[in-house]
């Protein structure tokens, strides 16, 4: 990157430009996934909203690609790229909550374990990332699924507003009053349209103690725990937040000997309502499948959202895959089981979340995301840590997904997939909302400057190619 642009750049750059060689660049460059070993030219560490126009009017002019890292934990590795600009939002960490209005404001740096910390000094929450270290950004605007999507609705749909840097470099508030078409198209449409600096949320009252924890079972009772678990689910409030994780059980204290390292089946709960009456819930499932070991106890809900933290460390090689199911019958239970059987690596984890609940009650057009009346939703998450294994953990995931595929509806969530390619990104959504975001990519992105994500093309759009030095 030649001298004399990043000269002009760091004359209107509050914050740090960091280049190749410097100090930190290479902790800075590194994304959540372990698999991606990517070495930005330049990685510009935005103190607000005008710096990032400067960072991105820069790439523009340039030619360079554009690639927006907030909390870094999307699986493809979209937060970084090779010889272009890496506009880290990082040190944007910025939370103002409004007790009152319940809202709160967001800037795009910050992560899910600071603001349930912030929130929660209120005894307020919004549906936030089931690994705490999720960055808010890349979350809500990809799917926002966690253990209050069935209380509160998924994090999209508490989104009130959102300040975004488009292409061209200006700055627009988008909402359902202001640019309501790309306020549309950001919740659930990614990074395609422009990067968000300041998120507006709505909160809601949640504990600051709820009823959390797992319950564990050996790998072998799966194939009997599970139809319990569907059936128990199926009446259960929308105060319950729960998923099943087929897993290796850790080699950790609170693991009965006998599991420690062996297939495990947990099943994690997270009742957001009064204590006494979520007890008597569980007792249901308790008493139709006993535990082998019972985690679940009353524990503040920032506990709740750092459960899986330890089980998910950065730094793995990562590939995910996502479906919606159409149902969960005992044919696709056995289809789980099986994997998890022969699962090839002890980090991997399958979950199977229920839906319902609040976010099954807005509408289908209302947004982006999409799929509100699915049952039934999976995030298969191979993760291992040694790269000569990659050929086996892959082969192993697209077993399981065409084992599965005569149960799923075809659509998922973006922050779901892995590298299927853009005909999964136009299924995942289907025809009619696909060509919508088309259009609204050809309104405000129509040279297709942010496309290291799930990438939506404007119409007419080419591959994109750096322009000739």
């Amino acid at each position: 990157m030649a001298q004399v642009a990043t000269d002009r750049l760091q004359a209107e750059f509050v914050g740090e430009l960091v280049h190749p060689g410097d100090p930190y660049y290479d902790m800075l460059r590194r994304v959540y996934n372990g698999a991606v070993d990517r070495h930005p030219a330049l990685i510009a560490r935005c103190t607000g909203p005008d710096d990032v126009i400067a960072a991105v009017d820069h790439a523009r002019e340039h030619g360079f690609e554009i690639a927006v890292h907030g909390g870094g934990h999307g699986v493809r590795g979209h937060a970084t790229c090779d010889a272009g600009v890496m506009i880290d939002l990082r040190p944007m960490k910025a939370i103002e909550i409004d007790a009152t209005r319940r809202r709160a404001r967001v800037q795009a740096g910050v992560t899910w374990r600071e603001l349930d910390a912030a929130t929660q000094t209120e005894g307020l929450a919004v549906t936030g990332g089931r690994v705490s270290s999720t960055g808010v950004a890349g979350f809500t605007l990809g799917s926002g699924s966690g253990w209050l999507e069935r209380k509160l609705g998924l994090a999209a749909d508490n989104l009130l507003s959102a300040d975004v840097v488009l292409a061209d470099g200006s700055l627009v508030t988008a909402s359902e009053r202001q640019h309501p078409e790309l306020f549309w198209g950001l919740r659930g449409g990614g990074g395609n349209f422009g990067v968000v600096t300041t998120f507006e949320f709505a909160l809601h009252p949640v504990g600051p103690i709820v009823l959390g924890g797992m319950l564990l079972y050996p790998g072998s009772r799966a194939r009997d725990v599970l139809p319990s678990f569907r059936d128990f689910m199926a009446d259960a409030g929308e105060e319950l937040g729960a998923g099943a994780a087929l897993v290796t059980a850790p080699s950790a204290e609170f693991v009965p000997e006998p599991l420690r390292g062996r297939p495990a089946l947990g099943i994690v709960v997270c009742y957001a309502g009064d204590l006494a009456e979520g007890e008597r819930l569980l007792a249901t499932l308790r008493d139709s499948a006993p535990p082998a070991a019972d985690l679940v106890q009353p524990m503040p809900y920032t506990a709740v959202q750092q459960l899986i933290d330890p089980t998910l460390p950065a730094g793995m090689h990562n590939h995910w895959g996502g479906d919606f199911l159409a149902a969960l019958p005992d044919e696709a239970i056995d289809a789980f089981c099986a994997a998890a059987d022969t699962v090839p690596s002890p980090l991997t984890q399958i979950l199977i979340l229920p839906g319902g609940g609040q976010m099954a009650r807005v509408a289908e057009d209302a947004m982006a995301i999409g799929q509100r009346h699915a049952p039934w939703n999976t995030h298969l998450l191979t993760v291992w840590s040694d790269p000569a294994d990659s050929a086996r953990n892959l082969a192993w995931l697209r077993a399981l997904q065409a084992a599965i595929e005569p149960y799923t509806t075809g659509r998922a969530w973006l922050n779901f997939l892995g590298e299927q390619g853009e005909h999964r990104v136009r299924q995942a959504f289907g025809e009619q909302k696909y060509e919508r975001m088309r259009a609204i990519k050809d309104r405000y992105d129509p040279g297709n400057l942010f496309h290291l994500n799930q990438n939506i093309r404007p119409n007419g759009s080419r591959p994109w190619a750096p322009v000739p030095a």
